[in-house]
């Protein structure tokens, strides 16, 4: 299988698509999909953007806030359950440190995937906050 790791800017995206990417793979139950004008805000304002294509079909988007210099917030990745465990979210990640790669890359897990981030270097940060609104 080959893939295509791009940076592309958010509101450039098919909305419709990334949905289906979002629902496919089991990200959508903890974002707010249904709400389109939220989700697509989402997207348009999320600075750092890298996607994944298979064949023309989106496969996988990770979507960041970074300033390009200290931190990049990595606030969603999502790789459709047919390639997941192929590398491609690593090869997101990878896409998203070589956009600003003099900067930490902070991420909130998953609960399924909290033994994934440390396989790929990741290391576990014990003070993170969350204010919600």
């Amino acid at each position: 299988m080959t893939w295509k790791i791009e940076r592309v800017e958010g509101a450039d995206l098919d909305l419709g698509e990334v949905l289906e990417v979002y629902r496919a793979s089991g990200l959508g139950e903890r974002r707010p999909i249904d709400d389109t004008e939220r989700f697509s805000a989402m997207l348009r304002n999320a600075n750092l953007v890298v996607v994944c294509r298979v064949e023309g079909r989106l496969v996988g988007i990770a979507r960041s806030v970074s300033d390009f210099s200290y931190v990049t917030y990595l606030s969603d990745i999502a790789v459709v359950r047919d390639h997941q465990r192929s590398g491609i979210g690593r090869a997101l990640i990878d896409g998203t440190r070589r956009e600003a790669p003099g900067a930490k890359i902070v991420l909130l897990s998953a609960p399924a995937a909290t033994e994934y981030y440390p396989h790929i270097g990741f290391t576990q940060h014990n003070s993170a906050w969350v204010l919600n609104p």
